[in-house]
């Protein structure tokens, strides 16, 4: 069989309680033209009850990457990150923070996580179709 392509669609978790960012995200992800499923949540709870397949998450697939946004109700995205960095089956994770600035926490450091990096919102397109692409090709 060779080299194929990767004909599964990435996984996607957006972590996000704002509806018209999700919006926007879910329209790059459409345009990119990358085949992806994306899945939303709205608060850190939620998102790792469907991290740890939990209540009415339990048979979502595991993501290939994450988007939480930092500032997110219930538990914060810097709460939720640093849960992801503890657990040993989380961590391998891909994991794209989505920020409205870069200086809003100085005490955030995204290098702190493995396979991790930021973006500031609006999200820099071509970048991120960048990034997206590569995760199509690994795995």
């Amino acid at each position: 069989m060779g080299h194929e392509a990767r004909i599964k669609p990435i996984q996607i978790l957006l972590v996000d309680d704002s509806r018209s960012d999700a919006f926007l995200t879910q329209e790059i992800l459409s345009e990119s033209g990358i085949p992806h499923q994306l899945h939303r949540v709205k608060d850190g709870v939620e998102a790792l009850d469907f991290l740890y397949q939990r209540g009415k998450y339990t048979d979502v697939p595991t993501p290939d990457l994450i988007l939480p946004d930092l500032n997110l109700p219930r538990k914060n995205g810097r709460e939720v990150l640093a849960e992801i960095q503890a657990d040993e089956s989380l961590k391998g994770i891909t994991v794209v923070v989505l920020t409205n600035s870069v200086d809003e926490d100085s005490s955030f450091k995204p290098s702190n996580l493995e396979s991790s990096c930021y973006f500031v919102k609006p999200i820099e397109l071509e970048q991120f179709i960048t990034l997206v692409e590569s995760l199509k090709t690994s795995g």
